[in-house]
């Protein structure tokens, strides 16, 4: 079987969508814009700079956008020029433009064995709009094409009234239960759960969904890992838009893979300097095996379902390969330059930050002045 060598987390830089949740992260930094970034690098380079010789194998591709995924055009041909090299690729997506699923089931059928879906039901914005005839006619073109899905519900206050005639529904339209996910209130610096319920009350109003995935997160949430973590190396972020390499979210040291699309990577392990207060998509990073030390259940128990008829939201090629763990096609070696460039990155990060912050303060100074003149 084909292993795992990196899992690479790809943001694209777009606040578009055509909903309006209200437990959003967008949406809670009032960020809403309908602009469309440019996509200045063509999806050859792309394809190109993410080889499977430069990346040392075959590696599983998550994008996401900040609003809706697939609203840019660029994202089809980024995706494509990627499974070209190889590699798998997951999607994020609210399911609601048919358009880009016709363009995807165009795609060859040894690419679409490589392509997954994470298909966020937001049944409130489908209630509202009248959408679910478009939503679930979408999960079956996705069916008929033989690409892999799954379908996830953001859990809110707002929603618990309506648990029952969505359970329904879905059992109804899917052949399963959705999986439920973990929100977080990123409007406050811990990240804390988006909820007024007591933990044990939010456990219990969400558990009788029976979601692996759920039981994963809340597990693990508002714990902070001490662990040694091998983000950086075998797993990292990546900015679509710009190329910019990033250990994790909240790191220091970061690369520009585009620029020289033909010279090696060089990855630096995050080891024991991670900074965020828990994992942020703990259920990917943790259950492909960043923390190889962590028992973790496998990414493909948390993302499938077995439907009535016997059918599942993975294919097999899929559900193969989400089944891998990174320590499986890596070595698990903590050099010291690691440590060493992490410091320095660090030393770096806050000089500009103090010199940022300095700035600031006597620039507002000299406007103020400028003003009681």
């Amino acid at each position: 079987m084909e292993q795992m060598k990196r899992f690479i987390d790809c943001s694209v830089g777009t606040y578009a969508c055509n909903l309006r949740c209200h437990y959003c992260y967008v949406a809670q930094n009032y960020l809403f814009t309908q602009k469309v970034p440019e996509f200045k690098y063509s999806a050859e380079h792309v394809g190109r700079s993410l080889s499977k010789e430069r990346l040392g194998g075959t590696c599983m591709f998550n994008i996401c956008a900040s609003g809706e995924t697939l609203i840019p055009h660029e994202i089809v041909d980024y995706a494509k020029a990627i499974l070209a090299q190889g590699h798998y690729v997951m999607i994020v997506t609210n399911g609601m433009l048919r358009k880009r699923f016709e363009e995807f089931a165009e795609f060859p059928e040894d690419y679409r064995k490589r392509l997954f879906f994470k298909m966020s039901f937001h049944y409130l914005e489908l209630k509202r709009l009248n959408k679910f005839e478009l939503f679930f006619s979408n999960v079956k073109l996705i069916k008929k094409m033989k690409a892999s899905f799954t379908i996830e519900v953001t859990p809110s206050d707002e929603l618990i009234p309506y648990i029952e005639e969505m359970k329904e529904m879905s059992l109804r339209e899917l052949g399963a239960l959705p999986h439920i996910t973990v929100a977080r209130d990123e409007s406050k610096s811990d990240y804390p759960l988006l909820t007024k319920l007591s933990k044990e009350d939010y456990i219990k109003t969400w558990g009788q969904f029976d979601s692996m995935m759920f039981d994963f997160k809340i597990s693990v949430f508002g714990e902070k890992r001490k662990e040694y973590c091998y983000a950086g190396n075998w797993t990292w972020t990546l900015n679509l838009l710009t190329g910019t390499m990033k250990q994790c979210y909240m790191t220091n040291y970061f690369a520009n893979i585009y620029t020289n699309p033909n010279k090696p990577l060089h990855f630096v392990n995050i080891g024991h300097g991670c900074k965020a207060p828990h994992c942020h998509n703990a259920h990917a990073f943790l259950c492909f095996g960043a923390i190889p030390e962590l028992q973790t259940p496998l990414y493909a128990e948390l993302r499938n379902r077995v439907c009535t008829d016997g059918t599942e939201w993975l294919q097999p090629e899929m559900k193969a390969f989400m089944s891998c763990k990174l320590e499986n096609a890596n070595e698990q070696a903590q050099p010291k330059k690691d440590v060493l460039i992490n410091w320095i990155y660090n030393i770096i990060y806050r000089t500009a930050w103090v010199a940022r912050t300095l700035l600031k303060k006597v620039d507002k100074h000299y406007k103020s002045n400028e003003i009681h003149k």
